[in-house]
């Protein structure tokens, strides 16, 4: 039988999200957005498309109707306000967490077995969201984080070197924000520690740039935010987990513990099969990068407790 995937949300992150799972064939392809007809138009012109990139995945549109992705085995909730200009990811929340609430509350009646994807912002006290609205395991809620954080990262490193993106790897821990972790130690070009190849003031601009990526899209976009790579970094999750490749990615899960934080969706390494989170890798941190990160589960924790206090 053929594997489905709701997309929640037809704008540009939703729509980059389908085609990317329509054209790896991965999966038949539900848009669904409140706009009228949005949706579907887009999921027509991604039909039109398929005779050309010679793919047979089924797309479809519906505004508002959740009905729409029943069956769903995964749906990606990229719904929500983008960032503009001078705004950051947590000054969506009062928005966002309304538009999450709603949303998720359909997509647990109409899709209760699916695993879920959240790429809307701010990303980690959405999912905090998502799991408390949908009553989900905690394996079946995920974000979309770290693997964003951590593809900017190995551009940047690809830059700096000038080698191949196929030879980076890199982790990048901690809520998806300003308090990110991305940690040099464990980044490497085919095996080697950039620790062994760039200077330690290159590294912390690069590390900068990548908490920065985010923000540096919007400045230069003006009228929105980053679409083609979250919606790469969406769908590399969805993969992960429609071929149970039990693959190693770094996304935001449900922390009871580990690395020392209780109660939080905070990114961390995790193993992603059919079953959602199967394992959360934990990994071996210096004591300066433990602070980091506990400053940055600090922060995901203000935002969860704002959260509350708004809703």
């Amino acid at each position: 039988m053929r594997k489905k995937v709701a997309v929640i949300g037809a704008g540009n992150v939703g729509a980059t999200t389908a085609m990317r799972l329509a054209e790896k064939e991965l999966a038949d392809v539900v848009l669904i957005d409140i706009i009228e007809g949005v949706p579907a138009g887009k999921a027509l012109d991604l039909t039109e498309a398929a005779p050309i990139e010679k793919h047979d995945s089924k797309i479809t549109g519906a505004t508002s109707d959740y009905s729409a992705a029943s069956g769903s085995d995964i749906v990606i909730v990229t719904a929500g306000i983008p960032r503009k200009p001078g705004m950051s990811r947590d000054d969506l929340l009062l928005t966002n967490m309304g538009i999450m609430s709603s949303v998720i509350g359909e997509v647990a009646k109409a899709a209760p077995e699916s695993i879920l994807i959240i790429v809307s912002n701010p990303l980690d006290a959405m999912c905090h969201m998502a799991y408390e609205t949908s009553g989900f395991p905690k394996t079946r809620v995920i974000g979309m984080a770290g693997v964003l954080d951590s593809t900017r990262f190995r551009s940047f490193i690809s830059m700096e070197l000038g080698v191949s993106v196929e030879n980076i790897h890199a982790f990048v821990l901690g809520g998806h924000g300003d308090t990110m972790v991305p940690l040099p130690r464990y980044s490497t070009v085919a095996g080697i520690p950039i620790t062994e190849l760039i200077s330690p003031e290159r590294i912390d601009a690069l590390v900068e740039r990548t908490r920065n990526g985010g923000a540096e899209i919007v400045g230069l976009l003006k009228t929105g935010s980053a679409f083609y790579a979250p919606a790469s970094a969406a769908v590399e999750m969805a993969e992960a987990i429609l071929k149970d490749k039990k693959k190693i990615l770094p996304c935001a899960a449900y922390l009871e513990g580990e690395y020392g934080i209780q109660g939080l969706f905070m990114g961390v390494p995790v193993k992603l099969g059919e079953d959602g989170v199967e394992q959360v890798i934990e990994i071996k941190l210096t004591e300066e990068e433990q602070e980091t990160l506990n400053r940055s589960a600090d922060a995901v924790r203000q935002l969860v407790e704002d959260m509350k206090r708004l809703g």
